[in-house]
């Protein structure tokens, strides 16, 4: 126990040399980056552009429809391929005998 509370004075003393060390400095601080400065001409250009003409919120992009990725048995005899490969079969273990 005598141990332990020597070693929470120790870092108590050293905090407090530290603090005492950061506030003896000059608190002047450095400019981690440039300041922004403007583009010639940034004055007539548009700061960002202009929004996509859409007609309303959520509305597809274009006008081609989606396609269900696994087409229904007459699409399928007129010839139409999946776009995915069939699904593999569930394995299942066999039921588990009570004692």
């Amino acid at each position: 126990m005598l141990i332990a509370s020597a070693m929470v004075a120790a870092g108590v003393a050293m905090f407090g040399l530290s603090v005492a060390q950061l506030g003896a400095r000059n608190p002047q601080m450095a400019q981690a980056i440039q300041p922004l400065q403007s583009a010639p001409g940034a004055e007539t250009k548009p700061s960002r552009p202009a929004e996509p003409a859409t007609t309303g919120t959520g509305s597809r992009p274009s006008e081609v429809p989606p396609e269900p990725a696994r087409p229904d048995a007459d699409a399928q005899k007129a010839g139409a391929q999946p776009a995915l490969p069939p699904a593999p079969a569930e394995k299942t273990a066999p039921p588990i005998k009570e004692r």
